[in-house]
């Protein structure tokens, strides 16, 4: 027997069955969720802000200033911190002071004696971020002990204390190049795609123009325009203004291309029916839709400036001595010996720069996951 249809009571809804609309959310709210999904992006973001803080902090951090040589301890290597000694178990961490026994060879044995580490000392006056005036350090051993965590270079002075130093230009090149060179890109390239003609002619053809030239032999170039013998500071602002000059192009280009595209959209050709300014329609109403693109391409785009800046300084036509960057610090381990005998003056700038180009890459990646429109559907993934 066929069974009869159910009425319209059996087909209702159970009275305690609510259907709750999620409320919407905010871009803010939505990138995070996504940009979280990627550990690396995390993590990536986690070293840049630790690099970057330690370099604003590099006089309170570093026990020595950039310059302090010392004369006894040419070459010497990295100190453990050690923990206990004599005393026993102990959380304050010591070093042992060595005395120098090979002048020839620059071998160092390590003393019986036990020097604490101690934290918030005084030592070399610094001003701090320009403001602040001070002589305390984060830790320091007591004199005539010294403490090189990272070993010395071949001028005696503290590889740790140059590395943090070395990172306020290294680190902040490729910030201050971006910031020029990108703010050139998206104006001249969105003037480019939004007039046409002949505007477009002779901006295209000079990106071409920079392009066509190999970057390090233009860089090179440019910078044996200016003397040699600048104070680093000028140094610095020659290598920003050089970056900045030659990093324009590509990202022009391919704002060019989207604005060409963005440009045929209804809200264009309404703020163009209202009488809107064209360089009003181009910095309110194209160039914020290309945003999404420029954060991830200027993320991805700061370790070139950085490695810039790098090359330069190892070539010694950049920073000079005896300022520190990451640059001149890899050309005091240009020679066979430096690298076979005192090897931490390789890996301690190397690895600072190589994880701080790879941070920029998992950065970027996760900006570029996080932004995608496409990742995103009506505030859900």
């Amino acid at each position: 027997m066929t069974e009869p249809a159910p009425g319209p009571r059996a087909l209702a809804r159970p009275a305690d069955t609510v259907i709750e609309a999620q409320p919407p959310q905010s871009p803010a709210r939505i990138f995070w969720r996504q940009f979280r999904k990627s550990p690396l992006a995390v993590a990536g973001g986690a070293v840049l802000v630790l690099f970057y803080l330690l370099a604003v902090l590099a006089p309170f951090v570093a026990p020595y200033s950039q310059e302090e040589m010392d004369r006894q301890r040419y070459f010497h290597p990295p100190q453990a911190l050690r923990w206990g000694g004599a005393s026993g178990v102990s959380l304050r961490p010591f070093i042992r002071p060595t005395t120098l026994t090979d002048p020839r060879n620059f071998g160092y044995s390590e003393d019986a004696a036990e020097a604490p580490v101690r934290f918030f000392v005084r030592g070399a006056p610094y001003t701090l971020l320009g403001l602040v005036e001070s002589d305390v350090h984060l830790f320091g051993v007591d004199a005539p002990a010294r403490i090189y965590l990272l070993g010395t270079d071949s001028f005696g002075r503290d590889v740790f204390s140059r590395l943090l130093y070395g990172a306020q230009i290294s680190l902040t090149v490729g910030v201050v190049g971006i910031a020029i060179s990108f703010t050139l890109g998206l104006l001249l390239g969105g003037i480019s795609g939004y007039f046409g003609g002949f505007v477009d002619t002779v901006i295209m053809r000079t990106t071409d123009l920079l392009l066509s030239i190999p970057s390090l032999y233009l860089i090179v170039a440019l910078r044996a325009v200016f003397p040699i013998e600048l104070p680093s500071q000028q140094v610095y602002l020659g290598i920003v203004a050089i970056l900045a000059f030659i990093g324009w192009a590509g990202l022009a280009r391919v704002i060019r291309g989207l604005v060409l595209s963005i440009r045929k959209n209804e809200f264009v050709t309404a703020a163009e029916a209202l009488g809107v300014g064209r360089f009003q329609i181009i910095w309110r109403h194209i160039l914020p839709n290309t945003m999404s693109f420029v954060i991830v391409a200027a993320t991805v785009s700061i370790p070139g400036y950085i490695l810039g800046e790098v090359v330069l300084s190892f070539l010694g036509v950049g920073v000079q001595e005896p300022a520190a960057s990451w640059g001149n610090m890899l050309n005091q381990a240009r020679s066979i010996r430096a690298l076979t005998s005192f090897p931490w003056l390789l890996y301690v700038p190397g690895a600072a720069i190589f994880l701080t180009v790879m941070a920029f890459n998992f950065l970027g990646d996760g900006l570029r996951d996080a932004l995608d429109p496409r990742r995103v559907s009506g505030g859900r993934t």
